[in-house]
């Protein structure tokens, strides 16, 4: 019998820029974005320096649209997913490594001053993921 193990993520943080739609050669949309993080840590002479995190976020399908549509540079949003690392070769031999998130659910939070780009659907709601696997043909 299989030993569970658990690959979940939970982020509250702002978007570092706008997201990035792609379509995969089947027309799967793909949307891309980063979001920071923040906490603060004690320095040597004990005062509190803040800390910056980036994470990368993908999400696909009509997520990825929803997330092309309403989400912009400095929103706050919640996102939920599991981490994924890809790998590739580069045409010079070189092999290359990412750690992102594949997101599962984004509630948008805060308001249109937080970056937000009208009114969303509803921004109570949350956007789930479809679960299904990505495809081969990846478009990055």
């Amino acid at each position: 019998m299989a030993s569970r193990s658990l690959n979940k993520v939970t982020l509250i943080g702002h978007l570092g820029k706008d997201p990035e739609i792609r379509y995969t050669k089947s027309g799967l949309a793909v949307a891309s974005f980063s979001v920071a993080t923040n906490y603060q840590i004690k320095d040597e002479q004990g005062n509190y320096q803040d800390q910056t995190e980036w994470h990368n976020i993908v999400a696909w399908g009509k997520s990825a649209e929803i997330c092309g549509q309403w989400l912009k540079k400095g929103q706050q949003i919640y996102v939920d997913g599991r981490l994924q690392t890809r790998t590739w070769d580069d045409n010079t031999g070189v092999k290359h490594y990412k750690t992102e998130i594949v997101m599962n659910e984004m509630i948008m939070l805060g308001g249109k001053r937080d970056g937000g780009n009208g009114n969303p659907p509803s921004e109570s709601q949350s956007i789930q993921q479809d679960s299904s696997q990505p495809p081969d043909d990846l478009p990055f």
